[in-house]
């Protein structure tokens, strides 16, 4: 009988995993309906009462997803108030949901990598992860990843799909 040979453990193939890169730190979606008049109606005096007696440091180094949840029309400068209270405290803060935040983040992180451990190399971008890695992140990568890859492809090493290979 022949020996059972483990081929995808000798072979050139590096897995890149985007779980790996998830930045570390609470997410929080701040909605600032209850700082409006019945919901709907921003009334500057109480909105600024409102913010100057929030309690910002629980925010402290979290990433902030600031919304309104009614239909109200919030004016711009409204959002940039808030920012200049969490600015001391929070990560990083955008205007929308957790998903935009999320993008956000992988977005700056991808935008930042160093991919030379990969040139010329067979690379296979991990599919699948426990953690919330939004679907752009995974366009990023890819993109990112065939300007220095010799290959790229998504899944496990077991049954992976190609994506690119440099001619």
């Amino acid at each position: 009988m022949s020996e059972i040979v483990n081929r995808v453990a000798q072979s050139a193939l590096v897995t890149f995993n985007l779980e790996d890169h998830y930045p570390k730190g609470e997410r929080i979606l701040l909605d600032i309906k209850d700082w409006l008049f019945e919901g709907f109606i921003l009334r500057e005096k109480e909105f600024r009462a409102a913010i100057s007696s929030h309690n910002w440091e629980q925010y402290k180094d979290a990433y902030v997803a600031l919304t309104c949840s009614t239909d109200a029309i919030i004016p711009g400068w409204a959002y940039m108030l808030i920012a200049t209270e969490l600015q001391p405290h929070a990560k990083k803060m955008l205007i929308g949901n957790l998903e935009q935040l999320e993008t956000s983040l992988y977005q700056s992180i991808i935008e930042k990598l160093d991919l030379s451990e990969y040139k010329d190399k067979p690379v296979i971008i991990k599919g699948c992860s426990n953690k919330p890695v939004p679907p752009n992140a995974y366009l990023w990568i890819t993109s990112k990843m065939q300007t220095v890859a010799k290959s790229v492809m998504y899944g496990e090493a077991c049954s992976s799909v190609p994506l690119y290979k440099r001619r």
